[in-house]
């Protein structure tokens, strides 16, 4: 759904005052961070910075073509991130840098997917508000895809 709603953005709301752009990269990038396994070794792959750790924004503006690219990465990890979990890679405790997260690593992914959620709705409202337009609901998502 995150992805409908990048190619459904037009140009005129992609970087106006509510930046739709960076909401989903934002989205994008902790999702990438969550499915990381050693939190200390995450770095997003190029062209994207380590931004969302240092509070500030991206040094530019990302192209719906890079962010699509960013969602495909996403898709794939997560795909492989599910299909390897173990009893024990479930429950591994998974903590940031400054450890004031733990979690075991399942529940981590729970939370990821809330995540993913509340901003896919966030992209749709956007949507809704600019253009009184927004992707369909997907139920499930194609494979591949």
């Amino acid at each position: 759904m995150v992805a409908n709603a990048i190619r459904m953005c037009p140009d005129s709301v992609w970087d106006d005052e509510q930046r739709f752009w960076y909401n989903a990269f934002h989205c994008l990038w902790f999702t990438d961070y969550y499915l990381t396994q050693d939190a200390a070794s995450f770095h997003p792959p190029a062209p994207f910075d380590m931004s969302e750790f240092e509070d500030r924004m991206p040094e530019r503006t990302y192209t719906q073509a890079e962010l699509l690219t960013y969602t495909a990465y996403c898709r794939n990890k997560c795909r492989k991130t599910l299909a390897g979990l173990t009893p024990e890679t479930a429950e591994w405790v998974w903590q940031n840098e400054s450890r004031t997260r733990a979690y075991p690593f399942l529940e981590l992914q729970l939370y990821n997917m809330r995540h993913v959620q509340h901003h896919a709705a966030q992209l749709n409202l956007l949507l809704r508000q600019c253009i009184d337009d927004a992707p369909k609901w997907v139920r499930r998502a194609e494979v591949g895809e």
